[in-house]
């Protein structure tokens, strides 16, 4: 695949399409019957070269998660049977979306312990990248974690939070916290660094990369330090942080940051491949990967 160009944000919740449903909530029916027989096959492909690399690699977790939810290998899952499971154990469920949902809407939904899922799948030539989250993003990836207690409240919390974040203008603080846990987070697990973020658990890629390869820095989880690191939406990423326990997660879910905004209001952003002389370095990246793509 041509290498993206890279791009350095600090905030993703908002819209990549420019479709509005009729809902002011933003949701729509997942309309199950509607998919063909291509796009079961789309998710069969997804879910078989996943589910070979995961072991070893994904938090416990998550692979409890997996296996006690309605997910296989045949047909893309069904969002009711999805939230019947989830409401028996954390109290979430599944609402179906056209993509990406305004912040706001965005928030409302978490808060509420309901996750919006992408309804569509991706498209055959589109197996390794895609802008907008798909339904395997986002259930493949993320759902099996809400069936674990402390993500569940974490995720609840972050959609509270990110209320209160939009109305003091720091969201992008907040948004970076999301990305380098539930999207990019790797945990502390059986002595060794496991995957627990969903944008690396649906990526048949960066699943070896997060951990395999030489090139990104891997550090040990610091709150201050990830609100104020950059991160990348197009590429792989050049840093990942490393929870001591998906169980520390419990920690930010009861954090009260305004403080925190407070404090690092005046302090510059990190770009995304910096090490700082504070780290706690599990790996020091060589950073060839990215350097490959400006060569």
């Amino acid at each position: 695949m041509e290498p993206i160009p890279v791009k350095p944000v600090s905030e993703k919740h908002g819209i990549v399409g420019g479709y509005v449903p009729a809902r002011p909530d933003w949701t729509i029916e997942q309309d199950w019957d509607a998919y063909t027989a291509a796009e079961h096959v789309t998710w069969q492909t997804l879910y078989a070269r996943q589910v070979e690399l995961l072991p070893g690699r994904a938090c416990k977790a998550y692979l409890d998660g997996l296996d006690a939810l309605p997910i296989d290998g045949e047909t893309i899952p069904d969002f009711s049977k999805l939230s019947d499971a989830l409401m028996r154990r954390t109290g979430w469920q599944i609402v179906a979306v056209p993509g990406m949902v305004p912040n706001d809407i965005f928030f409302d939904h978490l808060a509420n312990r309901r996750f919006p899922a992408g309804q569509f799948i991706r498209k055959a030539h589109e197996l390794d990248y895609l802008q907008e989250p798909d339904v395997f993003h986002d259930v493949f990836g993320h759902v099996p974690m809400l069936m674990n207690p402390v993500m569940a409240d974490f995720m609840q919390a972050y959609g509270e939070g990110g209320k209160r974040a939009e109305r003091l203008g720091v969201l992008d603080r907040l948004a970076r916290l999301y990305w380098y846990t539930v999207e990019f987070g790797l945990v502390e697990e059986e002595g060794g660094v496991r995957i627990f973020g969903a944008g690396i658990l649906s990526s048949f890629s960066e699943t070896t990369f997060a951990l395999d390869s030489p090139s990104p820095n891997r550090v040990g989880f610091d709150l201050r330090r990830v609100m104020r690191t950059l991160y990348r939406i197009d590429e792989f990423q050049e840093s990942y942080f490393v929870l001591p326990s998906i169980d520390s997660l419990l920690d930010f879910a009861s954090t009260d940051f305004a403080p925190v905004y407070d404090e690092l209001a005046s302090q510059p952003d990190i770009p995304a491949s910096q090490v700082l002389g504070t780290d706690r370095l599990f790996t020091r990246g060589t950073g060839s990967y990215h350097q490959a793509l400006i060569a």
